[in-house]
């Protein structure tokens, strides 16, 4: 029976990614089998491709370049990819890696886990983002997955297109100033909304807009109108998160409160909705919102398939396509023509309708061979990319 030691996290070391220890074993055990073999020398190309996307999805937001750049920096690998926030389709291949399988293998759990999981966080983002129109979005979503993960979530989001993102550590990791209101636990504590908000406005810096949350002891509208009566124009927002459970129609309480707010004379005010949003929902609000936020539907996106595969073999002096059964032979490149609109062809064959080569290299020899971007120019990237798309239909 085993014995309980000390409680600890489970978490991976940066040390431990980048060494290929976090792996799957069958990894490790296929490359002792080619080093038993001599077949630790054979080079090939693999490729990155997005294999399928969730239903009712026409497009991806690839994210979570840089972090596999970082895992695969300084092998002895070539590696080619789309800039990262690139809108795509099922199907569309996002980087090549060149270099002996023996090099790459055990990065293959690591690289794929980044790119799913930053992609299907970062779409999500993107979806919500079309679908708010002119309206705010903060990622409130930081507590529906493991904190050890947190800089690479709100990461995901932002570049997908959120507003802002809410995670304290975000100016240290991301160069991004991260955005909060208060929890209903502070002013449970306090035992008084009026003074818990008044002590929010004593402390924290008059940088932060005065938004207090308006539905944890009454009726929304009776605390709306307490918040603007304790703050007057230091006030700039009421949020509501009223528990699913309690929340009824939250459209009519919406209404009620923007309608009072107009007819007392604060039609400026902001209203914040956040609690259990989601696509269908944000739709019915976004014409009396001004600010949503959105968590566990971002956080917990439905998954962007992404698959790695051998698509070349170099045998006799030359690069010879193969590939397992359902997946397409030979290297491949990506020219773009516009928004999601582009031609793949094989490695060296010339294009015909679109001119964009796309699939550009990153690492030489596991050398960086290019400056990567920040945060904003990539959300800036994606931003402009969903100017051209229609709006998703909600999910």
């Amino acid at each position: 029976m085993d014995s309980m030691g000390s409680p600890r996290l489970y978490i991976a070391s940066e040390e431990d990614i980048i060494n290929g220890k976090i792996t799957d074993v069958y990894f490790v055990r296929t490359r002792k089998i080619l080093e038993a073999k001599g077949l630790d020398k054979v080079r090939v190309r693999m490729e990155v491709h997005v294999s399928d996307l969730p239903r009712g999805y026409d497009w991806a937001v690839y994210a979570g370049l840089e972090e596999a750049l970082r895992i695969l920096e300084g092998k002895p690998l070539d590696v080619y990819s789309l800039p990262e926030g690139t809108l795509v389709r099922s199907g569309t291949p996002v980087m090549l890696i060149e270099g002996t399988y023996a090099d790459m293998c055990l990065y293959e759990t690591a690289v794929l886990g980044v790119l799913r999981q930053a992609t299907s966080i970062a779409t999500k983002a993107a979806r919500i983002k079309k679908l708010a129109r002119d309206r705010k979005v903060v990622f409130f979503g930081l507590r529906a997955l493991h904190p050890a993960i947190a800089p690479s979530v709100d990461r995901a989001a932002f570049i997908g297109g959120v507003d802002a993102v809410s995670g304290y550590f975000s100016q240290e990791y991301l160069g991004v100033t991260p955005v909060g209101t208060m929890p209903h636990a502070l002013i449970v504590v306090f035992g008084d909304n009026v003074e818990a908000w008044k002590a929010f406005n004593d402390v924290v810096e008059p940088g932060v807009p005065r938004i207090v949350l308006v539905d944890t002891f009454n009726d929304e509208r009776v605390e709306t109108l307490q918040a603007v009566e304790a703050l007057k124009d230091k006030l700039y927002g009421v949020r509501l998160d009223t528990p699913r459970s309690r929340r009824g129609n939250m459209r009519e309480i919406v209404e009620e409160i923007r309608w009072t707010l107009k007819a007392m004379g604060y039609p400026n005010i902001k209203i914040v909705v956040s609690g259990g949003i989601n696509e269908k929902s944000l739709i019915e609000l976004r014409d009396l919102v001004d600010m949503f936020g959105v968590g566990t539907s971002i956080a917990v996106a439905t998954p962007v398939d992404i698959s790695m595969d051998i698509v070349e073999v170099f045998r006799d002096g030359v690069w010879k396509p193969i590939a397992k059964r359902g997946k397409m032979p030979g290297a491949k490149k990506v020219y773009m023509c516009d928004v999601l609109d582009y031609e793949v062809t094989l490695w060296d064959e010339k294009p015909t309708r679109c001119y964009d080569d796309v699939l550009v290299k990153w690492l030489e020899g596991g050398r960086l061979v290019r400056d990567y971007p920040g945060v904003n120019n990539i959300r800036n990237y994606v931003i402009s990319q969903l100017e051209k798309v229609p709006e998703p239909q909600a999910i």
